[in-house]
């Protein structure tokens, strides 16, 4: 995935005038993110935004330099990491949370909001990702 991660993010960003056109405006408070790609930094970081902003919805969004598209992840894996991450490293248990679940599916119809981001006018391209991560 690499490191190329925060120009794609912050460029994804959306405006509050972008929000307004979607009929969000001012009932959203949108918080936008870089997390590296590093496994410590995740098991740290996300259980402490959550603690911080105690979100009604996350949507976690992969980036990487290998396609044109900002990706929606559908489901979040647990198990077979096998490459390393931004620092070399790479957990002996090859997941992300022992003793996690498999998958978390996501409730929301991602290819949906794929679809309407794309054709908003706001310039992104969004695909859908079954395969976080890899």
């Amino acid at each position: 995935i690499g490191t190329k991660i925060s120009s794609v993010i912050f460029s994804f960003a959306f405006s509050s005038q972008e929000l307004k056109k979607l009929g969000l405006g001012s009932e959203v408070d949108l918080q936008v993110y870089e997390v590296p790609v590093e496994y410590q930094t995740v098991q740290s970081l996300v259980p402490s935004l959550w603690k911080q902003y105690h979100p009604l919805l996350v949507i976690h969004v992969g980036v990487s330099g290998m396609t044109a598209t900002v990706t929606l992840e559908k489901c979040g894996r647990n198990h077979g990491y096998k490459g390393l991450d931004n620092r070399s490293f790479c957990p002996d248990s090859q997941c992300c949370i022992v003793g996690g679940p498999d998958c978390i599916d996501s409730v929301l119809d991602m290819e949906s909001v794929a679809k309407r981001v794309t054709a908003s006018g706001l310039g992104v391209a969004v695909s859908v990702s079954k395969d976080a991560g890899r």
